[in-house]
């Protein structure tokens, strides 16, 4: 039985050294290296505001297009735009002397007395963009995932945000043409952001995400001469913040060498 056993011993000796030695001759499954392309996504934020935009709006929305060049080092630099939604409005003022006083008043919904004499809603709503510029890396946690990991990204550049009203019908005069810019409080300046999360690129490219948090620090001012609500200017200079949970999907555009054996 002894003899049995070291002979079964030295076979799978001998098998192992063989293919370690046909490992080093083929070059056997080597680590993955980190590729370099372009991730063009579509992401997008579920927003909490503070500051100044907190007492503006509620809750929000921002999705949009990003575009980053990755490098072998996992360097990133591109361009984002996101396009913010809400329907939250907080500003207790808004419209306050041109409202029918006897209606009430949900979120974003506010009714008026028309030119016929009947009480009709107007929803009004937190509209706005935001585009900039983008620079991060993605900090690899594997060798054998070199394109996935940390992902820090630093994004600076132009907002701007408005309060929509949704007058559809034009059936309230006080609510036409340049007058909304009366009520609207066009604000807009300049924009930092820090993002950070975890990337993840599938080998074969078909499942690629991105998902982490980020905050936005606008350093806005108000854009109108006069409100007609309120009867003053409205050019202070704010700070609006928001707060973000950030997902994204991604098509990864790398180049490859025709002659380039991917591994597992």
């Amino acid at each position: 039985m002894k003899q049995h056993i070291f002979t079964w011993l030295l076979l799978l000796g001998v098998v192992s050294a063989y293919a370690q030695d046909k490992d080093k001759l083929f070059g056997g499954a080597v680590a993955p290296k980190s590729r370099h392309g372009f991730l063009i996504s579509v992401s997008g934020d579920a927003d909490l505001p503070a500051a100044d935009m907190a007492k503006r709006f509620g809750g929000s929305f921002r999705i949009g297009p990003d575009i980053l060049y990755k490098t072998t080092s996992n360097w990133l630099i591109g361009a984002k735009c996101d396009f913010i939604f809400g329907n939250d409005i907080k500003q207790d003022s808004l419209m306050i002397n041109i409202r029918d006083k006897y209606s009430g008043q949900s979120s974003n919904l506010y009714e008026f007395i028309n030119g016929s004499g009947e009480r009709v809603g107007v929803p009004v709503y937190e509209r706005g963009y935001l585009i900039g510029l983008q620079v991060g890396r993605i900090i690899s946690l594997s060798k054998n995932h070199p394109d996935d990991g940390i992902t820090v990204i630093g994004s600076a550049g132009f907002i701007q945000h408005k309060i929509d009203i949704y007058n559809t019908n034009k059936d309230v005069p006080a609510l036409q043409g340049d007058y909304l810019k009366g009520y609207d409080r066009l604000t807009n300046g300049l924009f930092v952001e820090g993002y950070g999360g975890y990337t993840h690129i599938d080998r074969h490219l078909l499942l690629n995400y991105t998902i982490g948090f980020d905050a936005m620090f606008g350093f806005t001012q108000g854009r109108r001469d006069y409100l007609y609500d309120v009867m003053h200017a409205d050019t202070n200079k704010r700070l609006d913040i928001l707060f973000g949970l950030r997902g994204g999907w991604f098509i990864p555009i790398f180049k490859r060498k025709s002659e380039e054996i991917m591994f597992k």
